[in-house]
């Protein structure tokens, strides 16, 4: 016995017993005495806790940056945010979105109630109604995003048009005044919006050339008008794409490719390319001319046309077939031809992609499209709209396109921007595709996939533990985030979830009372989260470290933002 009357046991016999207590008991009986604190931080014991603890596979290995399995289980148990300590209820109706701003300072929300709220850290609200904007009859505001230098808001809205048609538009304000800047027309409203850089932004536009064939037209505008505005290019055209079988361009979002090299968390991808089922196309032609380009493919004559639209006829073929295929081999004809070259030139400073969903089978959303956004593509300064010889007759191609073989309801990109993580509701095995405006059903499960903007494949190692049940015809978006070590996504089963993106685990289940709509973690701080619910709340959530952290302050005179109108908090 010891001077505190503790047992001397060989350090294997005090291994195994703590190999049978709960991790809390472990860290507890390692303050008893010297020799049971060094056992109960042995590195071999705290291995097999961890991998047994969270159910890992026991082929992935530590985290990159851990220094030991001791740490890595208290960076699990202990820095997650799963603790709620703050409900807000400033919302009347469904709160749809939740955005922080990049230094983490302020966060905005949006909701069906028509407002979108700019919240500090003080807890002073700033209110942005729609009746600022009652000329174009706004519903609700659904998505909010601030420039890189926190001093402008983009504002997404879906308002009703003639006969009560939906369309969107983006609104952009100032944040050091709150006034109204701009609007952006935004067709399909599900185009969203995004930041391109510090002053322009991407909006879309749809424009129907047939009763199942479009065309979308993505735009680069400049948020505010200068007072020479009239004299100036504040709109130019950034692509022009087809669209097949009904479906649009949604989602728009851009990736900043000069992190790639260093990201934040690197996967190992090795095992997995071998293993990928996701096919990545390249649109261009296989073959090549006498100056090695990729030639556009051009139809030998209008005959050539006539011939396969008649062969689809005498195939039996109905109206929605032949325009399919006439959509096709018209999309053949006039498409540019993808700049190889500067697709296989190494990143720079000035390289990103622009990321959106799309289809080819059917209206809902099943693919996903890249697209680069050269240099001098990146400003409204250049040819005036129109003056571009020939431009509006040929679409621009894909660079890049992914088919997730589902339903796309959601997309985030990690801090970094290297990983895309997509939300998709799968289709069943071996399912064919015969009429585009009856898609396969949907599972409920939600799967959420990965896939590597450098080297262009998907990551397999697609995380599930959350679910939807709304069928394809009523199936809405449900956003996620990326923080540096976690991912975290809505859910239609009334929770919000967290995930480690290394060992591929699901860490925690958020509670609301509806559906969870929105996610997002704060951009400086990953140990905080707020999620956004049809049962028109927000909850902050923290980690239990800091938890305890705010216990040991004393209370400052002024309430904090954690503690304001919630009387239950620990």
């Amino acid at each position: 016995m010891d001077e505190g009357g503790f047992p001397h046991l060989p350090d294997s016999i005090l291994l195994e017993v703590f190999l049978h207590l709960e991790p809390q008991d472990v860290l507890a009986a390692g303050t008893s005495c010297k020799q049971w604190c060094q056992v109960s931080r042995d590195e071999f014991l705290w291995k097999e806790i961890f991998y047994r603890y969270y159910n890992v596979n026991r082929s992935v290995p530590r985290h990159p940056a851990a220094t030991s399995w001791l740490g890595e289980f208290r960076r699990l148990f202990d820095t997650v945010p799963c603790v709620e300590v703050e409900v807000l209820k400033e919302h009347r109706d469904q709160v749809l979105h939740v955005s922080f701003s990049h230094s983490g300072y302020l966060f905005g929300s949006c909701s069906k109630d028509c407002f979108v709220k700019v919240w500090n850290n003080d807890l002073e609200i700033t209110v942005l109604h729609s009746a600022n904007m009652r000329p174009y009859n706004w519903s609700y505001t659904q998505f909010s995003q601030f420039n890189a230098e926190d001093t402008l808001l983009l504002v997404s809205g879906v308002y009703i048009g003639p006969r009560n048609s939906s369309s969107g538009e983006i609104a952009v304000f100032n944040l050091d005044d709150f006034t109204l800047l701009s609007r952006v027309r935004n067709k399909p409203y599900d185009v969203f919006g995004c930041w391109l850089n510090e002053t322009h932004l991407i909006s879309g536009n749809l424009y129907w050339i047939g009763n199942m064939t479009s065309c979308s037209v993505l735009w680069l505008n400049k948020a505010f008008q200068d007072i020479e505005s009239e004299n100036l290019n504040v709109v130019k055209r950034l692509f022009q794409l087809q669209n097949l079988n009904a479906s649009t361009i949604r989602t728009v979002m851009v990736a900043d490719c000069k992190r790639h090299e260093t990201p934040d968390l690197l996967l190992d991808y090795d095992e997995q390319q071998a293993t990928s089922s996701c096919r990545v196309f390249d649109l261009g032609s296989d073959s090549e001319d006498e100056d090695g380009r990729k030639p556009m493919r051009v139809l030998a004559s209008a005959c050539e046309e006539n011939k396969e639209l008649e062969r689809v006829k005498c195939e039996g073929g109905g109206d929605k077939q032949i325009e399919a295929r006439f959509a096709k081999l018209f999309l053949q004809a006039k498409t540019k031809v993808s700049d190889i070259e500067l697709l296989e030139k190494g990143h720079t400073e000035e390289k990103k992609f622009l990321i959106f969903t799309t289809g080819s089978l059917t209206y809902t959303p099943h693919q996903i499209g890249i697209k680069q956004i050269l240099a001098h593509q990146m400003s409204t300064t250049g040819p005036v709209l129109g003056e571009e010889r020939g431009s509006n007759e040929f679409f621009d191609p894909l660079d890049y396109t992914f088919d997730v073989h589902g339903h796309i309801i959601g997309m985030g990109l990690s801090p970094d921007n290297r990983y895309l993580y997509v939300n998709s509701r799968a289709w069943p095995k071996g399912c064919v595709i015969s009429d585009p405006m009856n898609p396969p059903p949907i599972a409920e499960e939600i799967d959420l996939h990965v896939f590597d903007l450098k080297t262009m494949r998907e990551v397999t190692r697609t995380l599930r533990a959350h679910r939807a049940y709304t069928p394809n015809d009523e199936c809405f978006f449900i956003f996620l985030d990326v923080s540096k070590d976690y991912v975290a996504s809505g859910a239609e089963d009334q929770h919000g979830y967290i995930w480690d993106r290394h060992y591929n685990i699901c860490l925690a289940k958020l509670q609301h009372q509806d559906v969870v709509n929105s996610v997002a973690f704060s951009s400086v701080d990953q140990e905080m989260l707020i999620t956004a619910s049809d049962d028109c709340t927000l909850k902050v959530w923290r980690s239990p470290r800091v938890v305890r952290i705010m216990h040991a302050k004393p209370k400052p005179k002024k309430l904090s933002f954690f503690w304001l109108n919630n009387k239950k908090s620990p």
